[in-house]
């Protein structure tokens, strides 16, 4: 579906649910707006509610080329103000967004809804399954990652932590044993060696190979690397599987993409791995994006990655 004469390029934004994944998402959308995206910015049912209370109900109005939208969040209903459990969060991103996502895009490009064709859609970099509603949509997908660039690449070496045996911890004592989360851990590309197990994201630290935060995360920094639809329990060998996620690992017999681009924004100084103690990956100064769509031709299309600093 091709754009009109004079139509402005269409994105449609979804952010993860945390404050500290919405708020740099929306600064992004309004700089994209301002220079000439129409948007729509997606949250969920509970936190467009909330949000309504908060600011008044007019407040998500939005503009002519700047709309909300929402989804439900396929969790039972909460308290107005609860604070949504993260690991129950993690799961219903992983097992129930994809068709409410794909019901809204639908919605959105129906040609009697008044708004120009969907062009790309933005997401969270922990929302990849937003990648399988780009790929069916034929749109380019990019992926904003919210923690500071070190911490990115934290997440993005899970899985090698976890072939080494490093990840998940042998015992409740290593969680707080200084000693072994001043371990050494070496070969880690694009951090430096010698960097210890307690300068990684938090969520490595538990004993149970079927933590829902872990394999979650895991798996969103597999997706862009990746040519197949997964799930958390799909980030694991096919030795483990995980009993909390039920689609099984299958291989996908959709092509690979023609490429991956990740785009690090740095810091003017090396910023240090998250040491917080937050279930959730947290926002920081330094933005990290990757990209994962049909956005070129290539006569060999490849998986490989390629990384870049932005000017």
């Amino acid at each position: 579906m091709g754009l009109e004469e004079g139509e402005k390029p269409h994105a449609v934004c979804l952010p993860a649910l945390a404050q500290g994944h919405i708020t740099p998402m929306l600064e992004m959308a309004k700089l994209l707006h301002a220079r000439g995206f129409h948007f729509t910015f997606v949250n969920t049912e509970f936190n467009h509610r909330r949000l309504l209370r908060s600011r008044g109900t007019a407040a998500l109005d939005g503009l002519p080329s700047f709309r909300f939208a929402a989804i439900p969040d396929g969790l039972p209903p909460s308290e107005a103000d609860a604070t949504q459990d993260v690991p129950a969060l993690c799961y219903a991103m992983a097992t129930t967004f994809l068709p409410h996502l794909q019901a809204l895009l639908a919605k959105l490009n129906d040609p009697s809804s008044g708004v120009p064709p969907i062009t790309c859609l933005v997401v969270d970099g922990v929302a990849s399954f937003s990648y399988d509603a780009a790929e069916e949509l034929g749109v380019p997908c990019v992926a904003l990652w919210t923690s500071s660039a070190c911490g990115f690449m934290g997440y993005r070496h899970f899985r090698r932590l976890i072939d080494r045996g490093l990840v998940p911890f042998k015992d409740e004592e290593q969680l707080t044993d200084n000693g072994h989360l001043d371990t050494a851990v070496d070969g880690m590309s694009g951090m430096c060696d010698g960097i210890r197990l307690r300068d990684f994201p938090t969520m490595i630290r538990t004993t149970d190979r079927d933590d829902i935060i872990l394999n979650y995360s895991t798996t969103s920094c597999a997706r862009p690397r990746g040519c197949r639809s997964q799930t958390p329990s799909c980030s694991t060998p096919s030795t483990h599987s995980s009993s909390r996620f039920s689609t099984p690992c299958a291989p996908s017999s959709r092509p690979c993409t023609p490429s991956v681009r990740c785009i690090s924004t740095p810091a003017t100084s090396s910023p240090p791995a998250p040491r917080s103690t937050a279930s959730a990956p947290t926002s920081g100064r330094s933005r990290t994006a990757s990209s994962r769509g049909s956005t070129g031709t290539a006569p060999e299309p490849s998986c490989t990655s390629t990384t870049e600093a932005s000017p």
